[in-house]
Formats: C-alpha cells, structure tokens, sequence
C-alpha cells in the first residue's frame, strides 16, 4: 500500500468537525466520510476500502463503541484499524477506547501535527500487517505447493518400489491398484466398527492405501525358478517363497533407517509386508500370529491379496470366476481371516466386482457375477 493512496473513512455527525479533519488530510490521502454510524457502516463496504477508520464516540443513535463492536463483528471490516476521536479526553475514556480494540485515541480539539503524526503511524503500521500477512499467505501456499509435489513423488516412489516385484511377475498387471481399491472398501465400511474405529481414521485409511503397494516388495529377493514356477512349489521351494514377507519388512526398515524421521506409511508399510500373510487362526506365516495380534492393516490386506489372487489368472492356474472367489473367501472366516473384515467384504461385495473390473486384466473383465 503506498501512503499517497491510502484510504481514510472519516466518521462524524458534525458537518464541521468532517469538513476540519477531511482539510487537514485530504493533501496526502483520499477522504471519505460519513456523517453516521449507519451511514459509515454502508460506505466501508464499498470501494476504495479504506485503510484506516477516523471513528468519533459521541454520536446520536449509534455511538462509536456500537459501530466498532459491528466493525469487529464482520469477517470483511475486522481488520481496518480505527482511531477513536472524541472530545472526551478523561483518562477513563481513552482506556475504554483502547481497550475494547481501537488502536488509537486522539482527543479533541484536534491538533493537526498530532493528528497527521498519529495517522501516518498508524498507516505505516498497517502496511508492515499487510506485508506479513501477504508473506505469510504467500508461505502458506508455497508449503502446500510443496506438500503437495512431496506427496506425488512419494506415491510415485511407492510404485516405482511396487512395481519391481511386479515386473518379476509380469502376469499379476493391474493388482497393485486394485489391492489398494479392495482395502479403502473394507477400511471406510470398518471404521464405524467398535473393533476398527481407533485406528481406521480418515488419516489412516489414505496411509493404509498408500502403504498397500508394498506388500509384495519382498518378492524381489525370490529366484526366478520359484517366483516363476508353472507347477506346484515343492515344500523347500514353498520355505524360501515365504521368506519374501520378511525380505520385505527387512527392506522396509533399511529405508526407515535412511530418513531422518519416522514417515507414518513406512511404518504401515511394514506391518503390511510382514504379516499379510498371516491367519486369524495362527496357521500363517512367518510368524504364526493369531487373531487380534496381527496388526489391523495386514488383516485387511490379507484377504484384498487373497481375493485378488483368486480371480487372476497365474502361471500356474487360470483365474476363478468372483462366485467362486466369494464362496471360498466367506469360508475362510474365523479361520484365515477375521470375521468382521469378511463380513465387511460381503457387504462391499459389489464394490469388489467393479474394482476388479475397472482394474482388471482382459480375462478378468469377463468374470463379473452379482451374488444372490
């Protein structure tokens, strides 16, 4: 704001006093006035705003205090600094003034160098508040620009990671999105759940859906003659495919120990690789946890993979039709999954289907089935 073009609202009820004031001022600014609180409460709204209000106390109908305190109010005026002008110059007058927010009190009759001192301080001052404000506004969306291009390559580098299991298994395609699809329609169904509400947070869920392409990243450490294999893995092929859950927690937590701080979906990532493997009835791997102590993230990941890995087509096996994925993932209640995360699969059965469809392979397009 240049002070040559600064704004002033003048507000009086003596035509004398605005003609005196508007003289005095009118040299170096641009003057406008009104001869009421009404009236003053109207002409702030229109253009040119003013930069500083000239506010006298004494005045019929709407005094002073009653405009300021409706200044205030208003989210559009709340920020115009006001100068009480009065000619009650009582010690008790001016701390009322000052204290209920103007940031001045000017006592008549008026002096003019005091008067003009005291407006240009005022002014100066409510261009340093603008500037600050305008830098901070300026901070503010510079840092969300930031966060924001921070957030991208973070979820790029997510599936950069992702995909290099993927591409070892090039028959999988889409299944990373629609894994991550599986798991937000069970985690947004569950987080009104007594059991689930804790953790499944807004805040969670887009961190559990983020860390999701990671589950298979341990896949990279496994030989191509098993990852690979058409047949059936013989039982020391199927050890050494199980080990991927912990090549990639172990993977995971290298990247942790390379930042600085703890970033919240490494974190989850890590639960994800390591225990999505494992069973509500204790029977899984690598560490055969049972039931609530598998953490919340990787029981839901569990029957997302599950699922996903029925319906696709594998080098050792065609792909299922969604009928008979859903039959065998609902038998698995209470024995390879929990049995709210497969109730809550049941009701999000459909979302299922579409997901799968939206996202699916050519083969896997031509499953579609509605149950009941």
């Amino acid at each position: 704001m240049d002070a040559g073009l600064a704004t002033i609202l003048i507000v009086d009820d003596s035509p004398e006093n605005l003609a005196v004031l508007s003289e005095l001022l009118q040299t170096d600014y641009r003057v406008r006035a009104a001869t009421s609180g009404d009236k003053a409460l109207r002409v702030v709204k229109t253009a040119p705003k003013p930069d500083l209000i000239l506010l006298d106390v004494m005045m019929p109908e709407m005094d002073g205090y009653e405009v300021f305190s409706r200044l205030r109010a208003d989210s559009e005026t709340r920020d115009i600094p006001v100068i009480f002008v009065t000619a009650m110059d009582s010690t008790e007058a001016e701390i009322r003034g000052l204290d209920v927010g103007a940031v001045d009190y000017i006592a008549k009759p008026i002096v003019p160098p005091i008067l003009r001192a005291r407006v240009h301080t005022q002014l100066e001052l409510k261009q340093a508040r603008d500037w600050l404000k305008n830098q901070n506004d300026y901070l503010e969306i510079e840092l969300a620009r930031r966060m924001s291009e921070n957030l991208v390559v973070q979820d790029v580098s997510i599936h950069a990671l992702a995909h290099l299991a993927e591409i070892r298994d090039p028959e999988t395609g889409n299944h990373l999105r629609r894994t991550q699809g599986y798991v937000r329609a069970l985690a947004e169904y569950l987080s009104d759940h007594p059991r689930f509400a804790d953790f499944l947070t807004p805040h969670a869920i887009d961190l559990l859906v983020k860390s999701a392409p990671l589950h298979d990243i341990g896949k990279v450490g496994i030989p191509d003659h098993i990852l690979l294999k058409p047949g059936k893995l013989t039982p020391e092929e199927w050890e050494i495919m199980k080990t991927h859950a912990k090549l990639g927690r172990d993977a995971i937590e290298q990247a942790e120990r390379d930042v600085d701080r703890p970033l919240e979906f490494l974190v989850m990532a890590k639960d994800i690789a390591h225990y999505h493997h494992e069973r509500w009835d204790g029977k899984g791997y690598p560490e055969g946890l049972a039931g609530d102590d598998i953490p919340i993230a990787a029981r839901l990941m569990a029957l997302a993979d599950v699922f996903d890995a029925l319906i696709s087509q594998r080098v050792y096996k065609p792909p299922m039709s969604f009928e008979e994925a859903y039959t065998i993932i609902v038998a698995g209640r209470g024995t390879h999954f929990d049995p709210d995360v497969v109730d809550a699969f049941i009701i999000r059965f459909d979302e299922f289907q579409d997901i799968a469809i939206r996202y699916g392979e050519a083969e896997t397009a031509a499953l579609a089935f509605a149950v009941g």
